[in-house]
């Protein structure tokens, strides 16, 4: 008999969800994501994640043992109720997603956090940063989110959205963030913004894939974008090693993926920042676990509670 979690990863463009075993491994055939966008109404939300949990139960085997539900939502959120108000989902505000998860799994306990925890649990339990105590979690993608472990726990903060570096302000940026502040890490070095900064210096382009493609074809403007954002993000994981003492950034997402050396260039940033050793230790990986990270961090909500506190 197999013990699963179901996992659920709600971000900016898509829903997904899986089942997940007391190991970390995804069940493949249970694996179903529907779309999003900043566009989608409420009801479409719902409906999205609806759909993608039942067709992600219905792939348990008969007998297997379902022991809850994890999810990693993009923030924020709202403490550990289930709330959650992301701001690229703007139909959705203090939104009862973990009740609306419940309903497919009645009798079993729900946990959500943000997904920024969640990449940090999984690449600690699985991935990257294996072994280590003072870990953040970033994901850089249509958002930018982190999560934060330090000491062996997650540091959720009483309202559930310590860590989340995406707004945190980065010296020499003014950008308006859709949070309502200048200079956001996320208003900066995000996809569709570095996407946007590049057309606004000539790039013909409109996707982070047709960036990365141009990138590497020697287009210099697009890759001026690309070291942009990584310059911004290492500057970001700095002034947050400053403030915590990171051991490891473990970084996933889709734009992490823009080009083949984006990480090492994050690390150049951020052994550029200072001459205070104890933050340009800090070590920039990439996440150890793929696509699926999301989904193991998800997971590790159920199978790794105990490091939650």
């Amino acid at each position: 008999m197999t013990d699963y979690a179901l996992a659920v990863d709600l971000g900016g463009t898509k829903v997904e969800a899986a089942l997940v075993d007391a190991q970390g491994s995804v069940l493949a055939e249970s694996r179903h994501r529907r779309p999003t966008g900043a566009s989608s109404t409420s009801p479409q939300l719902e409906t999205a994640v609806t759909e993608a949990v039942r067709d992600a139960l219905a792939a348990l085997p008969a007998d297997a043992t379902l022991l809850g539900a994890g999810i990693g939502s993009a923030g924020p959120i709202a403490g550990t109720t289930g709330n959650v108000s992301p701001l690229n989902l703007a139909a959705w505000r203090d939104y009862p997603l973990g009740d609306l998860v419940a309903q497919q799994v009645p009798g079993l306990p729900v946990t959500l956090r943000m997904d920024g925890i969640c990449i940090a649990l999984a690449e600690v339990w699985l991935g990257a940063a294996q072994g280590e105590s003072n870990v953040m979690g970033m994901i850089v993608s249509t958002g930018v989110g982190g999560g934060l472990i330090l000491g062996d726990r997650v540091i959720a903060g009483p309202t559930g959205n310590a860590g989340h570096i995406g707004h945190v302000a980065v010296t020499g940026h003014d950008a308006l963030c859709a949070c309502g502040a200048r200079g956001c890490l996320e208003a900066v070095a995000s996809g569709p913004r570095t996407v946007t900064w590049a057309r606004e210096h000539g790039f013909a382009g409109e996707t982070g894939e047709q960036l990365a493609e141009a990138a590497r074809a020697g287009d210099r403007t697009a890759r001026d974008a690309i070291e942009r954002s990584a310059t911004a993000v290492g500057r970001a994981i700095a002034s947050a090693g400053a403030l915590v003492d990171l051991d490891v950034v473990a970084i996933g997402g889709g734009f992490s993926h823009v080009s083949d050396d984006y990480i090492d260039l994050v690390q150049a940033a951020v052994r550029a920042h200072s001459d205070f050793g104890f933050v340009t230790k800090t070590r920039v990986v990439a996440s150890g676990l793929s696509g699926e990270g999301p989904l193991i961090g998800a997971a590790a909500l159920v199978h790794r509670a105990d490091l939650l506190g």
